[in-house]
């Protein structure tokens, strides 16, 4: 006997991805349900070679339904979450909504998988930040072996991040700009085209945005609360894959080649460093991939113990739908949850 699973956000960039790899990776359902806001219900998706129309989530049932795999944006999920909880379904969300919560655990399974058994506190797991996700996919096994102390990051970060009007904006301005029409900014503060934004989510009083808040909050709350961290932001004029240069200082001596044979046996990470002439990848290469791809390894003369290292991974995957199906797979592997319909 299966699970039933429901996809609330269905028609979204992620939530259609979330039912790709649902069906892509075997997940043991035997029901899957397609959920979004009352305008979208009669919407079809699609999951595998079936078509699902999607229902409306704010009157649908739960309590047949084992996981819910949340990616309606964070006021839904505060609102529509514990209420989902309480029917007996366990969610796995993707805004930002419960990440800092300190019953709900925050989960990236290559990184902290034991934190998962924290969920039945409130039935909630927070998927964290597309950006830090695929760093500290491959920062674990470092710290692992060397301690990390300090973390300085760099992020070049692709317009779906922004969801489906960010992708539709850097198309049409791109259009605009060789047809010589006029170039509107409406998603983003300036224009994407050809350009670069060093500004994503919303300014705090210390002069980082949010975006960067979350790499630092969430990297100390998965990884290690002692690491220091600071990032800077950007957003580039990219579709799909988000990249990331990073700066990393240890406690223990590591070199290049320690850290690059570590990282080729890490799950999750897969290593493409020649030092020639494209012997690493881009954000276009990762685009569809499941991996974390590390390129660009070398030691950093300017600190005892640095390394730095180019992260690129594709965001709508690891950064989100992937990631959020790799927990729902570590419930199910752990034991931790069982159908409803088998136990009933």
């Amino acid at each position: 006997m299966g699970f039933k699973i429901a996809v609330a956000g269905a028609t979204g960039n992620v939530g259609r991805e979330m039912l790709n790899i649902l069906e892509e990776r075997g997940f043991p359902a035997d029901e899957v349900v397609a959920l979004a806001s009352r305008r979208s219900v009669g919407t079809e998706v699609s999951y595998g070679d079936k078509t699902l129309k999607v229902k409306d989530l704010s009157t649908y049932d739960f309590s047949d339904t084992d996981i819910c795999l949340m990616s309606a944006g964070g006021s839904v999920s505060k609102e529509w979450s514990p209420k989902i909880g309480r029917q007996g379904c366990v969610v796995i969300d993707n805004s930002s909504a419960w990440r800092y919560d300190q019953d709900v655990p925050l989960i990236v399974p290559e990184v902290n998988a034991d934190a998962i058994e924290g969920f039945s506190k409130r039935n909630i797991i927070a998927n964290p930040n597309c950006s830090t996700a695929q760093m500290l996919v491959a920062l674990k096994p470092l710290h692992d072996a060397a301690t990390i102390r300090r973390v300085v990051v760099a992020t070049y970060q692709s317009v779906s991040g922004a969801g489906k009007e960010g992708m539709d904006e850097l198309f049409t301005q791109t259009r605009a700009v060789f047809v010589a029409d006029p170039v509107e900014a409406k998603k983003f503060t300036k224009r994407i085209a050809f350009n670069v934004i060093p500004h994503i989510d919303v300014f705090m009083d210390d002069g980082s945005t949010k975006e960067e808040w979350k790499m630092v909050a969430e990297t100390k709350k998965m990884l290690d609360p002692k690491i220091k961290v600071t990032a800077t932001c950007v957003r580039v004029p990219v579709f799909i894959g988000h990249s990331e240069a990073v700066n990393l200082e240890f406690e223990k001596p590591i070199t290049a080649d320690e850290a690059r044979d570590i990282l080729r046996d890490a799950p999750g990470c897969l290593v493409i460093d020649k030092r020639e002439d494209g012997g690493y990848v881009t954000p276009l290469e990762s685009a569809g991939d499941d991996a974390t791809f590390i390129s660009r390894i070398r030691e950093d003369s300017t600190i005892e113990n640095g390394l730095n290292l180019w992260i690129v991974s594709d965001n709508l995957r690891k950064g989100a739908a992937l990631n959020t199906v790799q927990i729902a797979e570590l419930l199910v592997a752990r034991g931790l949850i069982q159908p409803k319909k088998q136990a009933a």
